[in-house]
């Protein structure tokens, strides 16, 4: 491999941005606040070797999808795999030039492979996030869809489900369940929730281990806010947390605080008559 374009794409790789700095400690956090130049280091290691990392033969692009959707889609931003973490690099940019130069895209089954499993100590990545034939699907998976225009097809279209395609939620005596998305997407499992007026205990699980809460503002607000929260939870990892409201008929917007989540899709809405 060409020394010039691995280094061009380490360059772009290490440019992301630090994890929130707003004092909430998560599970993620102490993973996430070190994330500049993690996968710079690969990229410069694979150049300085003058080769591509190989982990055998047939990797499983579904499997590859499903694990980097659930250990890296909260950090990092890949179209083809919906994901969009803000963390570390957005790998459809940090790519993008490399392949732009002429580099094969066997450079970014390598950088990945190689972060993989020699990440950064002082970068934001534990090591063995995935091991074994499964890090050779994350890292092939990513070689074929980072920085690549249109959408997964075929089996690989629907190896994960769209975020907050599940069923609206629905208030049921008082309480109303509204859970995140256990394979770590940043979105609920429902985009729209209902409940009659008065008083309303709401609920959100949270399996995934990606640190995630849940608050309530009036109006439909989108991925915006459009004023105070009228309550929030606490952020939790695993487990489930909860907020008790009296609710008004209207349009409510349920939304989770950590910074970048709900920019990333992590809301819905709430309707109440």
């Amino acid at each position: 491999m060409a020394n010039v374009p691995a280094e061009s794409a380490a360059r772009r790789v290490s440019q992301c941005r630090p994890a929130p700095a707003d004092g909430r400690r998560t599970c993620a956090s102490a993973r996430t606040r070190r994330a500049a130049g993690a996968l710079a280091l690969a990229a410069l290691a694979l150049a300085a070797g003058g080769c591509s990392v190989k982990g055998g033969d047939n990797p499983n692009l579904i499997l590859g999808k499903q694990a980097f959707v659930a250990k890296c889609g909260s950090c990092h931003t890949l179209a083809r795999a919906s994901t969009k973490g803000i963390v570390g690099p957005n790998l459809d940019e940090a790519f993008h030039q490399a392949l732009a130069e002429g580099e094969g895209r066997s450079t970014i089954r390598g950088v990945v492979e190689m972060q993989i499993k020699n990440p950064n100590p002082e970068g934001a990545m534990p090591k063995d996030l995935v091991s074994g034939s499964l890090a050779r699907d994350v890292a092939e998976y990513v070689e074929q869809s980072a920085s690549k225009p249109g959408k997964d097809t075929g089996l690989l279209a629907s190896a994960v489900p769209a975020p907050g395609a599940g069923k609206p939620a629905v208030e049921k005596a008082g309480k109303l369940e509204i859970d995140a998305n256990p394979e770590g997407q940043l979105a609920y499992q429902a985009s729209s929730a209902s409940a009659s007026a008065g008083p309303v205990t709401l609920t959100m699980a949270n399996m995934s281990g990606v640190t995630h809460n849940i608050a309530l503002e009036a109006g439909a607000g989108g991925a915006n806010a459009k004023g105070t929260a009228i309550a929030a939870s606490s952020f939790i990892c695993k487990g489930s947390t909860s907020i008790n409201v009296t609710l008004k008929p209207g349009t409510y917007t349920y939304f989770c605080q950590v910074p970048g989540h709900r920019a990333a899709g992590m809301y819905g809405t709430l309707t109440v008559k």
